[in-house]
């Protein structure tokens, strides 16, 4: 149900602004208007060019929450997406902080293996990404490859900036208009430079351009439906050879509002501090600067506690005072206000796709790069941490043959995106994942519907212009035994976005372990901090992460429940973190299948496959006796391998474990 005092009147009030922003573009746009006036561009419904693939349109907000329900606050995405689509209600990003977050999803890599572990030069940023070598090799060279025209519109990284954004360009995308440092997150002062690399005309890369006064979400609408006009026309032209689309829009809602004063998106980078940039809550549009009056922070549990975490530096968080509760609650209105012209793009889109008879084929996706705290365990506006309001993030698809308002309880990451984006264009995750040595698997077996488990055929549909061809199905191990798990890790310092606690913290890398079983028997979070303290909460018996079940004051023997309708097991708190400790040995370093099946590294006969399997009392001697434990040398800014203590490939190999 949507979260306002009067939900009809906005939805509907919101519905028909939409309509006047989509019927005020159109006209200017010259894409559309070559659309509406030569229906020879377009395929007649009775002609079959033999099977395409389905366009994609991937909406990437930033920083949005999941559990303070950011969502049901989006009409336009109810309407067109959740109740349409499938919601994917256990979706992880594997590092909860903007640069590395997408870099990772860009490439399909954990961060330990992309090195981006930062926002900033020298650890982070796009200089980072450059000199990693993955402009060379990333998700848009690779759909291009796969026969895509490729776009851009909005943010893509961190120190993407009026100064490095031609060093060299972005490479992978036909059409480009990409949110420049150090004005990316300044709503009403954006800067944003354009460029066209299609295969039959000149490059053109023009100089950034300044939007002072404008709304960026707005620009980076128009922007972008402007470049699906271009696409739309350009796919469905009249010999029947045009390419399909993958369109990103990336909005920067509803990121807090930052003025950078200090620029350190140069090569060299510098030392962030308290003075570096000041942030604000997020500004929203002048039409949406009402809503929300009354609305609050959910008054969760773990809202403001009154006893601390016991780790790390949260430990030492004051409870907050009244007023600082109360600007908390602005702050989370701005974020909400702010989201409502992400939420307007989403119609026009629809609009679009419905006016050129292409809805049916193409994917809409949405989500965001990571998480956002306001309160939850004493925390100021955030993120960055392993809890679930930082690492669960909003993941919604609708497209062909995707379950209508379906929720999926199946564990995914940010890391499986690039395999399932190459798996809706066509591409095997059999080829692509070893191909691309990707670190995540395709989730395009959640999706289906009546396609043949473990079939290697594709499948296709008949749509409005001709049959769609539909993506493989995927046999990661089982479709029944589909990953458990989701390796969460983190460097560096965290400093609070709000208006009180804004300290600069340091020491805050950890290492961190989501485990969720499949038939909902346990679900923990497992956290090892590099100053060696431990974190394990049971999330089924205490979902808010009140209790540590590793703290000084639990006794070491304790039984840990692990239960269903159908059974009911206990075991020693011990063994249970002798295995995930095993397992996170194994995440923090993998690499391709290893992160995908780590079990298997264990016990390379396969005979374990989940937690459950592994504490089989047979299996305690390597457990507790034989495999060493996760501890840091010391905390470190960056991913530093000398740092993070023992890693599983520095160990002897073992033999094979049963």
């Amino acid at each position: 149900m949507l979260r306002t005092p009067n939900a009809s009147a906005w939805w509907v009030t919101s519905y028909f602004v939409s309509l006047l922003f989509f019927f005020a573009t159109a006209t200017l746009a010259e894409p559309v208007q070559q659309i509406l006036d030569s229906q020879d561009d377009l395929p007649s419904s009775k002609e079959h060019r033999g099977p395409r693939q389905p366009n994609i349109i991937f909406l990437l907000t930033d920083d949005q929450d999941l559990h303070m329900s950011s969502l049901d606050y989006m009409p336009h995405l109810q309407q067109h997406l959740v109740k349409e689509g499938t919601t994917f209600s256990h979706h992880y990003c594997t590092v909860a902080l903007c640069c590395p977050s997408r870099v990772s999803l860009w490439t399909g890599k954990h961060a330990h293996n992309t090195n981006v572990t930062d926002v900033n030069p020298p650890h982070g940023g796009y200089p980072k990404f450059v000199s990693q070598g993955f402009n060379e090799a990333y998700l848009p060279l690779w759909l291009q490859n796969a026969g895509y025209d490729t776009y851009y519109v909005g943010k893509l990284f961190n120190a993407h900036s009026t100064t490095s954004y031609n060093k060299p360009y972005p490479k992978g995308w036909n059409g480009s208009d990409f949110l420049l440092d150090p004005y990316t997150y300044e709503y009403l002062n954006a800067t944003m430079q354009r460029n066209i690399e299609k295969w039959n005309r000149p490059v053109v890369h023009e100089e950034p351009s300044n939007y002072e006064g404008r709304y960026v979400t707005d620009v980076v609408a128009d922007k972008a439906l402007d470049f699906l006009d271009g696409a739309i026309v350009e796919r469905y032209h009249k010999d029947g050879s045009g390419r399909p689309f993958f369109l990103t829009i990336a909005p920067t809602a509803p990121h807090s509002n930052v003025h950078i004063n200090h620029d350190l998106s140069g090569g060299h980078g510098g030392k962030y501090t308290e003075t570096t940039a000041v942030q604000t809550p997020p500004i929203p549009a002048e039409r949406h600067k009402h809503l929300f009056a009354d609305v609050t922070v959910p008054r969760t549990p773990d809202f403001n506690p009154d006893e601390p975490n016991t780790a790390s530096w949260l430990k030492d968080l004051p409870q907050q005072n009244q007023t600082n509760i109360d600007f908390n609650d602005h702050f989370y209105r701005q974020r909400l206000r702010a989201l409502q012209a992400v939420d307007e793009i989403i119609p026009r889109i629809i609009l679009k796709l419905e006016f050129a008879a292409i809805l049916q084929e193409t994917y809409i996706v949405y989500s965001t790069d990571n998480g956002y705290h306001i309160g939850q365990h004493r925390l100021q506006p955030g993120k960055q941490c392993a809890y679930e309001t930082d690492i669960n993030v909003p993941m919604v698809v609708r497209g062909p043959e995707v379950l209508r308002g379906r929720i999926e309880n199946k564990v995914s990451s940010h890391v499986d995106l690039a395999a399932t984006f190459l798996s809706l264009a066509g591409i095997d995750p059999s080829i692509s994942v070893p191909r691309y040595g990707l670190d995540g698997q395709s989730m395009v077996f959640h999706y289906f519907r009546g396609l043949e488990t473990g079939s290697d055929k594709k499948t296709s549909l008949n749509h409005e212009h001709g049959p769609l061809v539909l993506p493989p199905t995927y046999q990661a191990r089982d479709l029944n035994q589909s990953a458990e798990h989701v390796n969460v890790e983190m460097w560096g310092i965290i400093m609070p976005e709000g208006r009180y606690g804004t300290v600069l913290y340091p020491n805050h890398t950890y290492k961190a372990l989501r485990v969720i079983s499949t038939d909902d028997m346990y679900n923990l979070l497992y956290v090892v901090w590099c100053t060696n303290e431990h974190e394990l909460y049971d999330l089924r018996a205490d979902p808010y992460a009140l209790k540590n079940l590793l703290s000084s004051e639990i006794i070491p023997d304790s039984l840990l429940n692990f239960s269903t309708s159908q059974q009911e097991r206990h075991f020693t708190l011990d063994n249970v973190v002798a295995r995930l400790d095993a397992l996170l040995l194994v995440l923090k370093t993998c690499k391709e299948a290893q992160c995908t099946d780590p079990w298997n590294v264990l016990h390379s006969d396969g005979a374990v496959g989940n937690l459950l399997e592994a504490l089989s009392d047979k299996h305690d001697e390597l457990y507790t006796s034989q495999l060493p434990r996760v501890v840091f040398e010391h905390c470190e800014e960056a991913y530093i391998p000398q740092a993070e203590g023992v890693t599983w490939q520095g160990l002897e190999m073992w033999p094979t474990m049963t």
